[in-house]
């Protein structure tokens, strides 16, 4: 006999259908399964063949072939567990393949006829369309997001058959309890002083713009960076939808809601190898800490530690908001549409005080050029971060909320996608004279910055994007991008050559 079942199996963070392809018949006592496998769906065939017996059915003993359709795409993961026992019982008679017809499958057997949920639940539920789909009760919050058709939960194999063969009615099982969301966001009241990076992050904020910043230990670098994304706004269904299925994908846990609504913000150690970072794989691609950022902020503090050859993987995904992952046998596209904030040390022994400085012009040299110029030039905003002075940090008068920073961010973002319906930062060179023409005085500026090789082409679009987002948080009627906005712009892109040697004995 045959059956044919619904599943899906996950590629990079998409999911994919597929149909088990079940055929029990005469021939030699075996089980094979083909259609691109790897190593974990080949492992299928014993723990089918173990939960079947625990629930007390009787598993074939001729001949048993699986084909995982489509059979040119690679399969991994414990996913379809679910669908080839079902698959099986179905060709076997043990359950009527009418039952089935209708519904798909997706979720890991135990030994024991448990089910267990699976990673990238919410990407392959949302592959399969309107389909009522059964899911382990683990896998619940996950598959409601994503679903289009009803969700069934079951709790074991032998749950399952009973309700396929009509000896009970689907259960209704209540979804696990998910941790409470935690609300704490860091508030930028508590940096103390610190205007002008402030300012910075503020600009980052307004119109997506990538940020460096430079400063000594304790500078208050990485405090600035962790209350970026208390600025950004809330995300949109579509965009929360987005990040929600790329974190499923790589197995992080999702909030009590289901759907992540706040930017995530995503902090990897300068450790982080590369795959680690920009995410692939050899058989099984999955995200990585880049796309875990997706619609949010990805903090890389110590910059200039991680190796050079995993941050030039980033200078592709900052520039096109994707990650092209290539191998032999697999091609696949992970979103990366993230809003990246760095920090880093004025030289290897940190800086300090003037004069505190101890290293070489080699030593500076080589630290240096960790960060090559492609990936620097992909920076709007690249700032000094000074210690604060001690009347700074004794005053006990907080400087301006998150909340109310947000509230302008929020405007000029609103301005910005009413005029040319993106962030500033993705305007394109042939869209600045429409969207961010400068006045005689900011082109004289500009023009002297050009001709003393201040600037690239590259640095000069930036530059105007960066005003462009200066003059939408002031919410200025005019269109105009006036010279005080270019000159702060100018201020806030400063060379790293210059910003390495603050600090240093002349």
């Amino acid at each position: 006999m045959f059956a044919s079942i619904s599943s899906a199996v996950l590629i990079g963070a998409q999911g994919y259908p597929v149909r088990v392809e079940a055929h029990v018949g005469k021939g030699l006592p075996g089980f094979s399964i083909g259609g691109l496998p790897d190593e974990s769906v080949r492992e299928a065939r014993d723990r089918t063949r173990a939960a079947i017996l625990s629930i007390g059915l009787q598993f074939p003993t001729i001949k048993v072939t699986l084909n995982l359709a489509p059979s040119d795409q690679p399969k991994s993961g414990s996913a379809m567990d679910l669908a080839i026992a079902i698959g099986i019982l179905a060709a076997s008679g043990a359950v009527p393949p009418e039952s089935v017809e209708k519904l798909s499958f997706i979720g890991e057997l135990g030994l024991d006829g448990s089910l267990r949920p699976v990673p990238g639940v919410a990407p392959m539920v949302g592959a399969l369309g309107d389909r009522d789909v059964v899911v382990p009760v683990g896998s619940a919050i996950e598959a409601r997001v994503a679903a289009l058709g009803t969700v069934r939960l079951i709790d074991s194999l032998g749950e399952l058959v009973a309700v396929l063969n009509g000896d009970m009615p689907w259960p209704d099982h209540e979804a696990p309890e998910s941790p409470v969301e935690a609300v704490f966001a860091p508030d930028l009241a508590d940096v103390q002083g610190q205007p002008h990076a402030r300012t910075a992050l503020e600009i980052a904020a307004a119109g997506g713009h990538h940020l460096l910043m430079v400063g000594p230990p304790g500078a208050g670098k990485t405090m600035l960076a962790s209350r970026l994304a208390g600025l950004l706004p809330l995300l949109d269904r579509e965009r929360a939808l987005e990040a929600t299925m790329v974190n499923s994908a790589a197995g992080v846990q999702l909030p009590a809601g289901g759907l992540i609504t706040r930017p995530p913000f995503r902090a990897p150690h300068h450790t982080t190898s590369g795959v680690a970072l920009v995410g692939g794989g050899s058989s099984v691609v999955r995200p990585g800490e880049a796309s875990m950022a997706h619609c949010g902020v990805l903090f890389m503090d110590e910059i200039a530690e991680f190796a050079p050859k995993v941050l030039d993987n980033m200078r592709q995904p900052l520039e096109d908001r994707y990650i092209t992952v290539s191998r032999a046998r697999i091609h696949v596209r992970l979103p990366a549409d993230f809003l990246l904030v760095a920090a880093m040390n004025p030289c290897p022994c940190g800086g300090g005080a003037p004069g505190a400085c101890q290293c070489n012009d080699a030593h500076l040299q080589r630290y240096v050029r960790r960060l090559s110029g492609p990936l620097l030039d992909r920076f709007d905003l690249r700032v000094n971060v000074h210690r604060p002075g001690v009347e700074e940090l004794l005053s006990h008068e907080p400087g301006e909320s998150s909340a109310v920073v947000a509230e302008r961010v929020a405007e000029a973002r609103r301005l910005a996608e009413e005029r040319q319906g993106c962030l500033n930062s993705r305007l394109s060179g042939s869209r600045l004279d429409e969207f961010a023409p400068i006045d005689d005085a900011g082109r004289a500026v500009l023009r002297y910055e050009l001709e003393h090789d201040r600037l690239s082409a590259r640095g000069y679009h930036r530059i105007r994007r960066v005003a462009r987002s200066l003059v939408d948080l002031r919410s200025a009627p005019s269109l105009q991008i006036d010279e005080e906005a270019i000159q702060v712009a100018l201020g806030l892109r400063a060379s790293l050559n210059t910003t390495m040697r603050v600090g240093r004995v002349a």
